[in-house]
């Protein structure tokens, strides 16, 4: 029989953002990360909406992958319905990646690119599939790992939570032994933390998940803290004796606290995987021509994009105006 041991959970907004779209549920024997997209105020609202459908659910009634994409698939329900019925929330989503301690392991759910790992003996195991343009393209062949670490469309993820009426759930059962250390992490940490580097930190502080879980944030800031970064990890324990170790909302005690605030970076998009090829046509082709055709701009995003020319058209004649007065 296992249980959970020592957990801890470290949570920060980054170098580049302005707010901390991610969100996280640590409700032992449950965990999750959700990593929200479409704009600080939607992204934002996506995760929780995303982490509060877990906070409400008993875990002691939980069991096995099935239940687990129910949850997920009721996460989806709500934000789904409140991108549709919220015109400043269209098109929003979020990741999730949980994690469920049984007696018969670690059960995984997971949809988008966040991730869940586990360290065991020495070693650092990637347990979910991250569900990306990337990836696909690493699977495929056409990336190298290398090329994939840097490519600039890293963000396109192909599945996500609250974008579309249903989702596809990854959902499995990983064996668990006593003095495995599992992580959950937003893409704010892979991105910017190489997995050795990863594993070396957890390995130093084995002992203290809270200091590991601020060293792995703090390693992410120095790395250009490009996005939200959210650590989850806890430990397996033979008898099941929890041991909370849950750090200060504050920044780590170091030099990540300056944070330089330049323009927002591009967000997270999520592009359906048969869509994958279109990012690729050679200009001027046939697809590409057929691509140009389409109307690729979302209601929302076009009724943005109208009151920004609204109010650059203001300005200018605001200018004009005191320019003729002079």
């Amino acid at each position: 029989m296992s249980g959970v041991g020592s957990y801890a959970r470290a949570s920060d907004t980054g170098r580049k953002r302005r707010h901390n779209e991610d969100s996280y549920v640590v409700q032992p024997p449950l965990f999750a990360v959700a990593d929200g997209m479409g704009g600080a105020q939607a992204g934002e609202v996506a995760s929780k909406l995303a982490a509060g459908a877990l906070e409400e659910t008993d875990p002691g009634a939980l069991s096995g992958p099935d239940k687990l994409v129910q949850l997920i698939q009721e996460a989806n329900r709500r934000v789904f319905e409140r991108a549709s019925s919220d015109p400043a929330t269209s098109g929003m989503g979020t990741t999730m990646t949980v994690a469920l301690v049984e007696d018969n392991g670690v059960t995984i759910g997971h949809v988008g690119d966040s991730r869940a790992y586990v360290v065991r003996e020495g070693r650092l195991e990637q347990l979910t599939e991250d569900h990306s343009l990337v990836n696909e393209l690493l699977k495929s062949g056409k990336l190298s790992r290398e090329e994939a670490d840097v490519h600039p469309q890293r963000s396109v993820i192909t599945r996500a939570v609250g974008t579309d009426p249903d989702v596809d759930v990854d959902a499995f059962v990983v064996d668990a032994a006593e003095g495995d250390i599992f992580l959950l992490c937003s893409d704010g940490l892979t991105d910017m933390v190489a997995d050795d580097d990863i594993l070396d930190t957890v390995e130093r502080h084995r002992d203290d998940l809270d200091r590991a879980t601020k060293a792995l944030v703090s390693a992410a800031n120095r790395g250009g803290g490009e996005d939200n970064i959210t650590v989850i990890a806890f430990t397996i324990s033979a008898d099941g004796d929890e041991t909370m170790r849950m750090p200060a909302q504050e920044l780590p005690d170091d030099d990540t606290q300056e944070q330089a605030l330049p323009a927002p970076p591009v967000d997270t998009m999520v592009v359906p995987p048969e869509q994958l090829g279109e990012m690729f046509v050679e200009p001027g082709s046939p697809e590409a021509a057929e691509i140009g055709r389409r109307d690729p701009i979302t209601p929302a995003a076009r009724a943005r994009l109208v009151l920004t020319m609204l109010a650059l058209l203001v300005i200018a004649a605001v200018l004009l105006v005191v320019g003729l007065t002079r």
